[in-house]
């Protein structure tokens, strides 16, 4: 389990686009990591519109916002296409970060048991820190609290 103050894993993972992103790369800036289950499902794709929504804010306050998901980078370019993402989606298809952040875990629908990401967000500082965490999250409201977390940095 990552907590707050401990030093956030670095990575590189491919972007929809092309492009790899390398956490340790994005020192001196704020990074926000945010974990979600699928693409394109309700309320996944509530939480990355509201991210979108809120993109220019999060760069005013020096913030870069990324969602992380096993999808793979063609099934994210789908999905930031269709719904006109504004925030860079990262594949995990291997869950290697997943589980370095602790957000693979094994969760319950319907009476069975599987394993997934369990939706969780993770505000790191310019020095590669984790400052904040938010698990189990509810999206509701939740991109304007860690708005307002990243500008409190």
């Amino acid at each position: 389990m990552l907590d707050e103050g401990a030093p956030a894993p670095d990575f590189t993972l491919p972007q929809d686009g092309g492009d790899e992103v390398t956490l340790s790369g994005l020192r001196g800036r704020i990074v926000v990591l945010y974990f979600y289950p699928r693409d394109d499902t309700s309320g996944c794709t509530k939480e990355a519109v509201a991210f979108t929504g809120l993109a220019d804010a999060f760069a005013e306050a020096g913030a870069v916002v990324f969602g992380i998901s096993k999808d793979s980078v063609a099934k994210h370019g789908k999905f930031r296409a269709k719904h006109d993402l504004g925030v860079g989606l990262l594949s995990d298809e291997h869950s290697d970060v997943c589980e370095r952040y602790g957000v693979w875990a094994e969760k319950a629908m319907y009476g069975k048991t599987y394993m997934g990401i369990e939706r969780s967000t993770f505000l790191i500082d310019g020095d590669g820190a984790v400052r904040k965490v938010w698990r189990k999250v509810k999206v509701p409201g939740h991109a304007e609290a860690v708005l307002d977390a990243a500008r409190a940095l």
